[in-house]
Parts: C-alpha cells; sequence; structure tokens
C-alpha cells in the first residue's frame, strides 16, 4: 500500500486533515538542537525514564520539583556525584522515591557529557545522525546509557524534536497490517524492519519520519 492510502486512513480516522495535521509532532528545526543546553538532555531523558512504567500525568505533575532537586540537571555536576546525594534523593519527597530510576541519572550524564566531548555538544552529536539510521541511534543510546532500551529512547528523541518513529502498539499494529513487521516489537529485527518502511516512505512522500509515524498510528482503529 502506498502511504497515500495510510494517509487517507487516518483522515477518515481522525475526521479530517485539520484534525490529523493537528496530532502531528513538532520537528526541531535546523540548528534547534543544536541550541538546547546538555542540562536539557538529561532532563528529559531522566522525565522519559520516570514516565516507563508509571502514570505520566504524576511525572508532568511533579517535575517542577524533579528540576528542584536535581538542581537542573546539569550533567557536569551529575556525572560525579556523590552516592549519599543519591541517597538523600530516595528520601526527597519532590520526586518519585525510586532508587534503580534515580541512579540512571549520574550515569546517563556520563553519556551526554561523553558525546558532548567528542561533538561539542549533546544536541550536536543528535543533530549528525541522520534519521533513516535511527535503528544504530537507538543501539548507542541503549548501549551508553542507563534504562534506555524499548520505546523510553523513542519517546526521548520525539520530546526533543528529533525526526524518528515510535513504535507504539498503534504503529506495530499499523506495520503489522501492511505486512511490514512480524517481529517482536522489542527485537532489533523489529526495529530494522521498521526503519525499512519509514525510509521507503520518506523517500515516497519527503514527510518528516516522526509525522510518518504518528500519521501511520492514526490509521490504525476507529
Amino acid at each position: 500500500m502506498s502511504f497515500s492510502r495510510i494517509h487517507d486512513q487516518a483522515i477518515a480516522h481522525k475526521g479530517g486533515a485539520d484534525a490529523l495535521h493537528a496530532l502531528l509532532p513538532p520537528v526541531a528545526e535546523h540548528g534547534e538542537l543544536e541550541a538546547r543546553g546538555d542540562d536539557r538532555y538529561l532532563s528529559e531523558v531522566t522525565r522519559c525514564i520516570f514516565k516507563a512504567g508509571f502514570v505520566w500525568r504524576v511525572i508532568e505533575n511533579k517535575w517542577s520539583g524533579f528540576e528542584a532537586a536535581f538542581e537542573g540537571f546539569v550533567p557536569l555536576y551529575w556525572q560525579q556525584v556523590p552516592p549519599e546525594v543519591l541517597e538523600d534523593l530516595c528520601q526527597d519527597e519532590r520526586i518519585v522515591r525510586n532508587m534503580q530510576k534515580i541512579r540512571t541519572v549520574p550515569e546517563n550524564a556520563r553519556m551526554i557529557v561523553d558525546a558532548a566531548r567528542e561533538h561539542g555538544s549533546f544536541g550536536r552529536f543528535l543533530a549528525q545522525w541522520p534519521s533513516e539510521d535511527q535503528v544504530g541511534l537507538l543501539l548507542w543510546l541503549k548501549r551508553n546509557g542507563a534504562r534506555l532500551g524499548g520505546n523510553t529512547a523513542q519517546y526521548f528523541l520525539r520530546r526533543v524534536g528529533w525526526d524518528g518513529f515510535i513504535l507504539s502498539s498503534d504503529v506495530v499494529a499499523g506495520l503489522r497490517r501492511e505486512a511490514l513487521l512480524d517481529a517482536s516489537p522489542g527485537s532489533k529485527k523489529a526495529l530494522v524492519q521498521a526503519q525499512q518502511a519509514f525510509n521507503t516512505w520518506h523517500g515516497e512522500t519527503g514527510l518528516p519520519y516522526s509525522h510518518l509515524s504518528r500519521i501511520l498510528a492514526c490509521s490504525v482503529g476507529e
């Protein structure tokens, strides 16, 4: 099926082109990823990690408390933070006190600092990574970061405006409907199959990968 038919299905399901367009995620403009501070990347990584397996609304409502408790998420500080600081955070009622997730902050801070040292900033590192190889970026994040497997890294990239797909349940259903995915959604094979589909559709339409992903998701169901 050409993507134009999928697009038409999404328009029909969402009640019109304007309604569908309003659901499309923003994509970072040229220079926007580089302009974002590394502290904001650590903040967004941490937000997505704490949301995973939890009620998203609770994390959003408490996020100002997270920002205060983690003192603005400065990576150079958090990459070498003393263990007792992490222990104190486990008693801090401003945040969700999950020690496993709290411990990801210094690990992901080191990932961001290391990439920034090599590329100038973490934003520049992301900006230089092509959307047609999202699989490679996801594997890099999983290998170098903490708790960035599954869809967590995909949601992080979406939140900061990096142009990529998310293998949500609706996207998986859409890919399977088009007979383009037959692997387990959490596997590398599934990521490769999804990448191939989105690369083809991007070449066909010129649309951003994040828009293709959202449109496919909106074409599923009623």
